[in-house]
């Protein structure tokens, strides 16, 4: 068995305990620290800044940094900060959010999210990659250099995606396509065809099809289910996500209820053979890279350490 290109997503109460999760992890030797999350809450990149001098190898990623709430050279500034304590550390996942936090909570106008995030990433990737952007379009206007001191940290900058059209952009312009609940066979049969397309029509080589998998390292099938009701269940409500499981072939329900096939394609689950067979299986079948998030059944703490360690052992299999 291929070791694993394997992160890990955080969620911890506090900084404290987050950046020694980031350490943890580390001596664990998974390949990246990914930071999730919605809404206000704790800034990743801060996290980042003071996890970087205690930690010397593992990778940061930000899973995503919503685009709407912060201007492109605000981001790149904050970037600079976190490469400087980490050289070479940074991946800047960035995406649009969703309406309903976007619009209905913070009031912003998103328009069209696709073309929005490609003006935003293209300001972005001219800051973090060449030094200075010069930019006119319908959402951006730009024009600042970084500053001169030091060479511009080509940062990786992957977006989110959920449907065809954000997986065709990410292969023309992004780092890497960085998915959430999305069923394993769309994304082997839809998203990373749409990638690779986006990349040849740009000329440039395919980026990572990195795959934020659900796991639950807990043997029985149907507390699994349960869990993965209770936490992931409001997904099904969010048009993006509900889109994009009608494309992968599971509907949901007018009200957003999602079906329970639903649920047990997407949580990979069982014990620790089987559930690290599975994540080989899905790396075979054409996701480069594996973002897992813990789904607790019965005891959070000792199920995600226990998940860790396996995480581990497969990256270094």
């Amino acid at each position: 068995m291929a070791g694993l290109h394997v992160g890990f997503a955080l969620r911890r109460p506090s900084p404290a305990t987050a950046i020694e999760a980031i350490v943890e992890l580390e001596s664990a030797g998974i390949e990246t620290a990914w930071s999730t999350g919605g809404g206000v809450g704790g800034d990743t990149l801060t996290l980042f800044g003071a996890a970087a001098p205690r930690t010397s190898r593992i990778l940061l990623g930000t899973s995503i940094v919503p685009t709407y709430p912060r201007h492109p050279t605000v981001l790149a500034s904050q970037a600079l900060i976190v490469e400087g304590l980490a050289p070479g550390r940074l991946r800047l996942g960035i995406g649009p959010s969703h309406r309903p936090t976007m619009v209905d909570s913070y009031g912003l106008d998103m328009g069209r999210p696709l073309a929005h995030l490609r003006e935003y990433l293209t300001v972005l990737r001219a800051l973090l990659w060449e030094g200075r952007a010069d930019f006119d379009g319908t959402y951006l206007h730009v024009h600042a250099p970084l500053p001169s001191e030091a060479p511009p940290p080509q940062t990786p900058l992957p977006i989110s995606a959920l449907r065809v059209g954000a997986f065709r952009l990410a292969g023309e312009i992004a780092d890497g396509a960085i998915s959430w609940m999305c069923p394993v066979p769309y994304l082997v049969d839809q998203a990373r065809p749409a990638l690779a397309a986006g990349a040849q029509a740009a000329g440039r080589a395919r980026p990572p099809l990195i795959g934020h998998v659900p796991v639950a390292l807990h043997a029985d099938r149907n507390a699994v289910r349960a869990a993965a009701q209770a936490q992931l269940s409001t997904y099904g409500r969010l048009p993006f996500y509900a889109g994009m499981f009608s494309d992968a072939g599971y509907p949901v329900a007018s009200d957003g209820t999602m079906p329970d096939t639903l649920f047990d394609e997407l949580v990979v689950s069982g014990d620790a053979d089987a559930v690290a067979q599975r994540l080989s299986a899905i790396q075979a079948a054409g996701v480069d890279e594996l973002l897992v998030t813990h789904v607790p059944v019965d005891d959070r703490t000792a199920e995600e350490a226990a998940l860790v360690g396996l995480l581990g052992r497969l990256a270094q299999h």
